[in-house]
Parts: C-alpha cells; sequence; structure tokens
C-alpha cells in the first residue's frame, strides 16, 4: 500500500487544476517570505532555522498513537513560528516537506504545492496569531505562553485538516459533507499530540535558552554555537528512535480507508529513499535509522543555506 503521512497529500487525490493552484500559492508565500524573514530574524538568529528543519523532519518520523488504530505526528508550525516567526516556518516547513517528498517518496510531488501552503502557512500563521493572542488576553507569562502554544498548535493541526478536506472536496475525491467531519474528528486526536509536544518542545527551551521563548518574532537572544550543536544533536535522537513509530495508518490514510478513495493515491514516478528505508540495509530498523540520519543531516544544511541566503538578502530587502 501506497504511504500515506498526516496530511501529506498524495499524486492522486487532488486534481491537476487544484493542485496547480497550491503550487502558485506556495510560489507566492515563498517569495514574501524570504523578504519578510530577511527583515525579521537577525543575523545570530538565523542558524535556527537549521537546527528547527532538522528537528522538524525527525519528530514527523515519529508517528503517535490516537484511538482507533489511527497514528499522527507532528507537523511543527506552530512551533517554528512560535519560536522564529511566521514567514520563517513557512521556508523551513516547506524545505522539510520537500525533501520528503523528493528524497522519501512521502507525499505527491504535484500535490507538494498544497501539502506546504496546508502545513507551512496556514498551520503557522494560524498557531502564531493564536499564540499572540493568548498572550495579549492573560499578559505575557509564561502560563499564557504555554496556553496559547497549546492551543495554537492544536487548532492549527485544524485548520490544516480542514483544508486538505476543502481541497479534496473541491478536486471531486470524495463529498464535502463527508470529508470535512471526517478529517476534523481524526485530526482533533491528533492536534492533542501536536499540542503536547509544542509544549514539550518550548518548556525543553524555556529551560536551556529562555531568551529563545516570550520575545517577538526574530527580537530574542543569539543562538550560540553550543546550542546549535545540541539541537542537532537532538534532532538526530530522534532520528534513531524513528523504528518506535506506530505504524497504524495516519490520518489522512484513515480517512481515505474509511471512505472509499485510497486507491485513487498515485505511487511516485521515481523512489530514492522510499518509506523512510535506505535501500541495500536489511535489517528494517536499521534502514529506517539510517534514513532518518540522512534525512536530518540534509535538513540541517539545508536549513542553514536558507539562512545564508536570507543573510545575503537582508540588505536589499532592508533597502527596498
Amino acid at each position: 500500500m501506497i504511504a500515506i503521512s498526516a496530511m501529506h497529500i498524495p499524486d492522486g487525490f487532488l486534481s491537476v487544476p487544484v493542485a496547480l493552484l497550491g503550487w502558485a500559492l506556495l510560489i507566492a508565500a515563498a517569495a514574501v517570505a524570504l523578504r519578510q524573514t530577511g527583515r525579521s530574524l537577525g543575523d545570530r538568529q538565523l542558524p535556527l532555522m537549521g537546527v528547527l528543519a532538522a528537528f522538524v523532519f525527525a519528530a514527523q518520523m515519529i508517528n503517535f498513537p490516537v484511538a482507533g488504530g489511527t497514528s499522527g505526528h507532528l507537523i511543527g508550525g506552530a512551533l517554528v513560528a512560535i519560536l522564529l516567526g511566521p514567514w520563517a516556518a513557512v521556508l523551513v516547513l516547506a524545505s522539510v516537506l520537500a525533501v520528503q517528498g523528493l528524497l522519501f517518496q512521502d507525499g505527491g510531488l504535484l500535490a507538494l504545492g498544497f501539502n506546504a501552503f496546508n502545513m507551512g502557512v496556514i498551520a503557522a500563521f494560524v498557531g502564531y496569531a493564536i499564540y499572540g493572542w493568548a498572550r495579549r488576553l492573560l499578559g505575557d507569562t509564561p502560563a499564557s505562553r504555554f496556553a496559547g502554544a497549546a492551543l495554537g498548535a492544536w487548532l492549527s493541526v485544524m485548520a490544516a485538516a480542514a483544508a486538505t478536506a476543502l481541497q479534496l472536496a473541491v478536486s471531486g475525491t470524495v463529498a464535502f459533507e463527508i470529508v470535512v467531519p471526517a478529517m476534523l474528528a481524526v485530526h482533533a486526536l491528533i492536534g492533542i499530540g501536536e499540542a503536547l509536544i509544542t509544549v514539550g518542545a518550548l518548556a525543553f527551551i524555556r529551560v536551556a535558552r529562555p531568551d529563545l521563548i516570550g520575545a517577538e518574532s526574530g527580537q530574542a537572544a543569539a543562538a550560540g554555537s553550543g546550542w546549535v550543536a545540541a539541537g542537532l544533536v537532538i534532532a538526530l535522537a530522534v532520528a534513531l528512535a524513528s523504528p518506535l513509530a506506530d505504524p497504524n495508518p495516519d490520518g489522512l490514510e484513515r480517512v481515505a480507508e474509511d471512505h472509499g478513495f485510497i486507491e485513487a493515491a498515485q505511487d511516485a514516478p521515481f523512489t530514492v529513499i522510499p518509506d523512510y528505508a535506505v535501500p541495500g540495509i536489511e535489517n528494517e530498523a536499521l534502514a529506517t535509522m539510517a534514513a532518518g540520519v540522512i534525512g536530518v543531516i540534509i535538513m540541517a544544511a539545508l536549513g542553514f543555506g536558507l539562512a545564508r541566503l536570507i543573510r545575503r538578502r537582508a540588505p536589499e530587502s532592508a533597502a527596498s
């Protein structure tokens, strides 16, 4: 069976016009994100993009169980947006999803536009908006930040799930009145896991680097090389734990199976490291761990590369 991760839409689920609209929206959002991130993040803050890209990739490999024989995993849009701002989150999540699709055949290539838009734009901005709203309403305290992060993370999953459902319905894959309640029901539970992981990550960061939480986007203190190295070690550790992931179907796959459109999914036109298992390694757990380590290294390099690109573009953005 074709592997489908939570809200990683495979090719075949979306009509071609809907998929092309997703690409147009993603390209526009990424162009704005490059400009806005150059304006909002300080030079020494940018390396966190590499750390967070690596961590989100690794965390998305580990599915956690939810009710009814279904699993879910972190999206990470709210977490990255809270730490770096929503525009930086757009770039981080788009990079993660591009590597997942191109290297690991996780999510369709034609569907990549809406995959990245749903999880990298909608989830990030919803999570960030709710986090900021809670701080304004309840006061800027640790309790309000964690409450806002939890609610923002949960609603970010619900918003991305609703968007995915709408795209499936407009594509004619499944009826609107069927897919919307089905997607929201299963992702309401997955969103609880997202909230717990997001708050747990922020609680850890608050102990290790409290200056990174609570300031406005890009205004936190610099992330030193020690913090960057520690973050990458954590991402590698999470990747090495990936064989422990729950094997049950993820949210979208469960809905597709239950409502009879799973057969519409199309295989990727090529394979590199399909299903997060390095070819040639017979031991399944070792093959998965190797894939995770490769992915973490690639994501860290890509994140740091994005940081360098943004740093070079920053004077031009400020001048305009």
